[in-house]
């Protein structure tokens, strides 16, 4: 991840894509999302605005998840 990139929440990518924080987890956890990068220090979730493109892809190429 590239020096003073914005990093998102698990909270935040779910109100981005308008879906609800326990399915962005229940994705990651099904193999549906690709597992994020963690913050070294306190073990969240981190994601960057490439990550929630993709996401965003993944969520309209699988409208039957």
């Amino acid at each position: 991840m590239v020096p003073g990139t914005k990093k998102y929440t698990v909270h935040d990518v779910a109100r981005l894509l308008g879906i609800y924080r326990g399915t962005v987890i229940n994705y990651e956890k099904k193999g549906v999302f690709p597992h994020p990068r963690r913050n070294p220090i306190n073990g969240y979730r981190e994601y960057t605005e490439e990550d929630i493109e993709s996401l965003r892809r993944i969520i309209e190429g699988n409208k039957d998840i």
